[in-house]
């Protein structure tokens, strides 16, 4: 069972305004990175159910989390059907997130009041998640699907939608002024965060203080808007 509720999962993602997207196989680094980025002011982790028994290594960050770092929001992203939403949820999946849109996995996900983050790349595909009840939709992938400028015009017909584009982001303002600029809610960043190099180095200060660094450039830039 979700240890947060769906509110307090979406106004986490909302509020910091970033969530690392990270898979590894080995529970002891996929600990590290969670405990470094909690440092570092990111709560939401999105593990993504990428490699065999991914769900078993979710399992055991969830469990590690709600005793050592009860802060911490982990949910399972890379999830395309409702039979494995349910096995992330069963294992504490504070919200699931998935490349495309399925409205299996937007029912159960309802159901258990756990927040769905679907992927879009359509007006339409965003209408009707909306529709479906998600809160917040996912653009994916960020870049071919238009980049900033479909955020934009999509928020033109549509401003009440919440948008997290993954995909190609980047850490550098140079990349991510752009969408915050054309009224994103969050961003979604995977290796460019959670870089090979500071993993094989075991790096987590390293990690923490890009945490801070991107969380902090979030914060500078909105306050410019």
């Amino acid at each position: 069972m979700p240890r947060h509720k769906r509110l307090d999962v979406l106004n986490a993602l909302v509020q910091t305004g970033v969530a690392p997207v990270f898979y590894h196989s080995d529970l002891e680094t996929v600990k590290a990175i969670a405990r470094a980025c909690v440092a570092g002011g990111v709560r939401v982790l999105e593990f993504t159910n990428r490699g065999d028994f991914a769900w078993e290594v979710f399992a055991g960050l969830e469990k590690f989390c709600a005793k050592e770092l009860p802060d911490a929001i982990p949910g399972a992203g890379s999830v395309l059907d409702a039979p494995t939403a349910a096995l992330y949820i069963a294992s504490g999946a504070n919200f699931i997130v998935g490349p495309v849109t399925n409205p299996d996995v937007a029912r159960l996900s309802n159901r258990r009041k756990v927040a769905y983050i679907p992927g879009c790349a359509t007006p339409s595909e965003v209408s009707n998640a909306e529709e479906m009840g998600c809160e917040v939709v996912k653009v994916f992938p960020a870049k071919a699907a238009g980049g900033p400028d479909f955020v934009r015009e999509v928020l033109a017909p549509m401003p009440w939608s919440s948008i997290m584009p993954t995909g190609g982001l980047d850490v550098t303002r140079e990349s991510l002024e752009p969408w915050f600029k054309a009224g994103v809610v969050s961003v979604g960043i995977g290796s460019k965060l959670i870089s090979p190099d500071l993993i094989k180095a075991r790096d987590w200060d390293g990690l923490t203080r890009r945490c801070r660094d991107v969380t902090a450039l979030i914060r500078e830039m909105r306050s410019a808007k």
